[in-house]
């Protein structure tokens, strides 16, 4: 700006000279004053002749330096914006020859200046990237030049020798040539398929999933020839949510870990293990010989695991049961066979857990019938349709009553009275067995206030109802509203009750008899651990199991497991009751051992419990046996 303005003032100065020749002249004396005029005119337009022109070419010339400064400005940003690229860039020309590229376009394949200059052939620098780049033939190219193609874009992705993969983009440019992006997706590529593996598979163990677990049998589906066969085995695992509750999640997931190991040793390279979720796996068996393979494969899982794991300083017992289909017979598609090792899974748990079984088509019905009978236990629940019914228990020496057992049935409106074999196990499973609970030991206090005060009441108390919380404000509601005193009830536990967490099991069962109610171990016998809870807590009776009765007298170890529970019982200082008393061979042999307390059918089965006061004290004072 300041040059144009020095040049515009040069040109002015120019003109002014011109005026100021002009006025000497005419000041000269030859001239006459009337010419004066005429010859101011004239020298105007000879500045006139010599400025316009003068100007012109001024103008032409700053317009073709500013012109030619903006290339220079626009070519500079180029420039920079190709140097700055991640991607790299390559542009020919019309005649399919290089004119333009970045350094990134360089240092990705490789190549030199000296092998890429501006004017080389595509055909040449195609041949150049080749070598060493391709994992293919050198001959493939790693893109076609447009006059190969129809369309006016295009995108190939190639793979390097190197690992790298690349996204090549071409698209024509007007005048012919085009231009070509080169872009590095190695890293995206790694992300996609650390996602997609993700999508497919357990995070905790990187086992298969329940997704691709369903493709993996959707293609062994596929892949069976007439008579093959191959088997879907489903596996829960107990008692984990006891570690999880004890110990802390992360401890239940290390244990998972350790199981997933153990389970992947037990199983064939053939074979695949999943994880589909919680606290179960799946492994798919590919073999012909069905269903003898799929047993011995799952006797050797639950083999596996039986020995304990040590974790954190503490050893922890995981048992496995599991649920076996047969793919096809089971099953024409993936869904429909691991439903059916659901239902075999399901059966084997109502028998008892740690054992395997098959998929019978039966299943289906009985498990839509559980679901039904799961639907109206609700409601049971919800509509008071339960009754108590009670069972006596007698003095051994006296042969009177000493108490009664309560227990539950259900009055189902159009099916009668329901055993408690049949609604029980269901109430455990669903968590229903806590309000029921509470209802019993409502209903037991408030019937025995109104039998003889020697008289005392027992209540069987599941598991689910100590993880709760609520058991000892439920027992001390309970007594306190009917008025009972707390001597005259017995709470009935099981072993399990105490497996599910131990320590606050007993802190509860610490508090209840501290209030003066009386705990009592039931089923004495059929555990692993009966006689190392006995020491921690000191219960007030043990009930023996009812299957060691059954086989007296003629039993010879029924007979020596009686006796050695009543010497025990004897040495402890607690009341013996020998449950399940039908005979009166059994009655003399319990007897003949030391029992304190009988109970069974022998001298009475369950009665409703109104019915209670009229048939055992008619006069209110002792009571009879009917």
């Amino acid at each position: 700006m300041r040059k144009f303005r020095r040049d515009l003032g040069l040109l002015f100065t120019i003109g002014a000279l011109a005026l100021f020749v002009v006025a000497g002249i005419a000041r000269l004396p030859a001239l006459a004053d009337e010419t004066f005029e005429m010859t101011a005119i004239v020298a105007l337009l000879v500045v006139a002749a010599f400025s316009v022109p003068l100007a012109a070419f001024y103008f032409r010339t700053k317009d073709k330096e500013k012109a030619e400064l903006e290339v220079r400005e626009q070519n500079r940003r180029l420039n920079a914006v190709l140097a700055n690229m991640p991607e790299g860039v390559s542009m020919f020309d019309g005649d399919g020859r290089l004119a333009v590229f970045n350094e990134r376009f360089l240092s990705m394949y490789g190549l030199t200046p000296d092998s890429a200059r501006p004017g080389t052939p595509a055909e040449e620098v195609l041949d150049r990237i080749a070598i060493g780049n391709l994992v293919s033939e050198p001959q493939v190219r790693i893109w076609d030049a447009p006059e190969r193609q129809d369309a006016a874009t295009s995108t190939k992705v190639r793979e390097l020798a190197d690992g790298r993969v690349l996204a090549i983009t071409q698209r024509r440019i007007q005048g012919g040539g085009w231009v070509t992006t080169h872009h590095d997706i190695t890293e995206l590529r790694h992300i996609e398929a650390q996602i997609a593996h993700m999508a497919r598979h357990d995070a905790l163990t990187d086992l298969p999933n329940r997704v691709l677990f369903r493709e993996l049998i959707d293609e062994a589906l596929a892949g069976t020839d007439d008579g093959e066969c191959f088997a879907v085995l489903c596996i829960d695992l107990d008692h984990l949510k006891e570690v999880n509750d004890s110990l802390g999640h992360a401890a239940g997931d290390e244990l998972l870990k350790a199981v997933a190991a153990r389970l992947g040793d037990s199983i064939a390279d053939t074979d695949t293990l999943a994880r589909p979720g919680g606290g179960e796996f799946a492994v798919l068996q590919m073999t012909g010989n069905q269903p003898v393979d799929a047993s011995t494969l799952a006797e050797r899982l639950r083999n596996s695991l039986r020995e304990p794991f040590l974790l954190r300083g503490h050893q922890l017992a995981v048992e496995a049961t599991i649920g076996v289909a047969i793919g096809p017979t089971d099953g024409a598609g993936p869904d429909l066979l691991l439903k059916n090792a659901g239902l075999a899974l399901n059966k084997a748990k109502s028998e008892g857990r740690g054992l395997h079984r098959f998929f019978e088509p039966g299943m289906d019905h009985r498990m839509l019938e559980r679901r039904r009978l799961e639907t109206e236990l609700r409601l049971a629940v919800q509509n008071g349709e339960f009754k108590l019914f009670c069972q006596a228990l007698l003095d051994a020496r006296t042969e009177r009553v000493s108490g009664f057992e309560a227990l539950v049935r259900w009055q189902h409106p159009e099916r009668g009275i329901v055993a408690p074999s049949e609604f029980i196990p269901l109430a455990e499973e669903t968590g229903l067995i806590v309000p029921l609970g509470a209802w019993v030991i409502r209903q037991a206090c408030a019937e025995a206030v109104t039998w003889p005060r020697h008289i005392s009441v027992s209540v069987n108390i599941a598991a689910a109802q100590f993880e709760t919380g609520d058991l000892v404000p439920t027992v001390v509601s309970a007594l306190s509203a009917a008025g009972l005193a707390p001597s005259r009830l017995v709470l009935e536990i099981t072993e399990t009750a105490l497996l599910r967490d131990s320590e606050a099991t007993l802190e509860a069962l610490h508090m209840l008899r501290k209030l003066g109610v009386r705990i009592a171990m039931d089923d004495f016998g059929t555990g692993y651990s009966s006689l190392s809870y006995l020491r921690s807590f000191p219960f007030d009776k043990i009930k023996i199991d009812r299957s060691f009765v059954k086989d007296l007298p003629d039993g010879a170890d029924s007979r020596a497991i009686v006796r050695a529970v009543a010497t025990l019982g004897c040495n402890l200082g607690v009341e013996m009751t020998a449950e399940g008393v039908e005979t009166e061979e059994q009655l003399m042999a319990v007897k003949a051992e030391g029992y304190t307390e009988i109970q069974g059918y022998f001298y009475s089965k369950p009665i409703p419990s109104t019915e209670v006061a009229a048939l055992f004290f008619p006069q209110g004072g002792k009571a009879a046996v009917g």
